[in-house]
């Protein structure tokens, strides 16, 4: 016999509330676990599968987008290194202009043409450098060179845009110089392991380590009064004629990069006024 659908629709509702009123309870809670487990299970494993060929799926592209942003900072790097290093040489000219710009005004007697060092020796014999400027510019054989720390050498050969400087380093190198405080004269040489030497100094003279070596001016080939370096050592025997003195040159050859060149010096040769000297 069938219930009446008013007494149906009154138990579903109380079975309904009764539900809702457990569950609120949590008495279902056991229950709803053990129900929902595996529809929980399941959908872990389908959202860490969808993740993972998510991630194979935009992973090259992220790979290759970050490569190219990688080079990109790489070049930019390597561009702002460039600036940096150009700045800083320019910064080492400016300053080396501004050293040879004081030495010009103390020495304002002379006059100068700059030159750039172009070229260096390459013989173990032989000390020069090869400097931008020839005979267009004025520049003749005999010429001194010289830093803004010193004398550099002298002009050995010129070309019509270019021209060879002789060291004072050379070992064909002979300058007449001067030893300050004590005015003792002797004459300056290289050698061929760049060391230089003065030799022919008087045994009375009193010279010690740190006293200032000056071209003298006599012999014609240089002016007066450049300097050279100072006194390093000296060796003095008594029964030798002379005694010898070790100087440091207070040029740094090995980084010269612009020299001035003296043009209003014209060296004097005294060769022939010289009493059994053969002139070539």
């Amino acid at each position: 016999m069938n219930l009446p659908r008013t007494f149906q629709i009154a138990a579903l509702a109380i079975l309904i509330i009764s539900i809702l009123l457990l569950a609120l309870g949590g008495y279902l809670t056991p229950i709803s676990r053990i129900a929902f487990s595996p529809f929980i299970t399941a959908q872990t494993w389908l959202a860490s599968r969808f993740q993972a060929i998510r991630d194979f799926m935009t992973e090259p592209r992220d790979v290759a987008t970050l490569t190219q942003l990688n080079q990109q900072l790489e070049a930019e790097v390597a561009r702002l290194q460039s600036q940096v290093i150009e700045l800083q040489q320019q910064n080492s000219e400016i300053e080396i202009l501004s050293a040879l710009l004081d030495f010009a005004r103390t020495h304002a007697e002379n006059e100068y043409i700059t030159a750039a060092v172009i070229g260096r020796d390459i013989s173990p014999f032989l000390h020069y450098i090869i400097i931008n400027r020839g005979s267009d510019d004025g520049l003749r054989r005999g010429m001194p060179v010289v830093s803004s720390q010193g004398l550099v050498g002298r002009v050995a050969a010129v070309t019509a845009d270019g021209a060879r400087v002789q060291l004072i380093t050379d070992p064909d190198t002979a300058i007449n110089v001067r030893i300050q405080p004590s005015g003792a004269e002797g004459l300056l040489q290289g050698s061929i392991t760049g060391d230089i030497t003065v030799g022919a100094i008087p045994q009375d003279a009193k010279i010690g380590s740190g006293d200032l070596v000056l071209t003298s001016g006599l012999g014609g080939n240089y002016p007066p009064d450049m300097l050279i370096g100072q006194v390093s050592g000296v060796s003095q025997r008594p029964v030798e004629l002379f005694q010898t003195a070790a100087v440091e040159p207070v040029v740094d050859f090995s980084q010269l990069e612009i020299v001035l060149v003296i043009v209003n010096f014209r060296p004097v040769n005294i060769a022939p006024l010289i009493p059994g000297v053969e002139t070539p």
